[in-house]
């Protein structure tokens, strides 16, 4: 669902990226970096990805670009932090501007719900849980949302900064 006007998005996979891949990263405003959080890190895709990128580091080839990220696990925490971490340093050694997600924990009161956004209550990005034996299919609407609000900060930002 597209939620703001003069903004479109592409999803390209690390792990199938060609050169209309790098040329579409090369010319975005903005980046949002996505990946599982696999034994404590980012799996061994998206580091060969990161590690393919260096060409355009030393250029700094995106520089100022916006950039953000979002990850998910099995496990309530499942080491996310660190796969953010992992996200957003990439992204400002490339000199890029980090987004993080605006919106205030939830589930974190005697009322609060699983169904709260943002229940995992990242900051550096969006945060969602994914049962291991049924996969994406079976994240929580409220971690959806959740990744969809900082979708839609990032895309609002672009337009601010471009």
């Amino acid at each position: 669902m597209k939620r703001v006007q003069g903004v479109d998005g592409t999803l390209l996979a690390v792990n199938e990226i060609n050169e209309e891949g790098w040329t579409l990263l090369d010319n975005a405003h903005a980046v949002i970096f996505g990946a599982p959080a696999y034994m404590g890190a980012p799996p061994a895709k998206f580091v060969e990805f990161m590690d393919a990128s260096s060409k355009r580091w030393y250029t700094r080839a995106w520089s100022n670009k916006l950039a953000a990220g979002f990850s998910v696990s099995s496990s309530q925490i499942g080491d996310k932090p660190n796969v953010m971490t992992t996200l957003m340093i990439f992204a400002l050694q490339h000199g890029m501007i980090w987004v993080g997600l605006d919106v205030l924990g939830g589930n974190n009161t005697s009322t609060g719900t699983v169904n709260d956004v943002n229940r995992l209550g990242g900051y550096t990005g969006a945060y969602a849980q994914a049962a291991g034996d049924k996969g994406a299919e079976a994240m929580l609407d409220s971690d959806l949302e959740t990744a969809a609000l900082l979708g839609e900060r990032v895309a609002k930002t672009a337009l601010r900064f471009n």
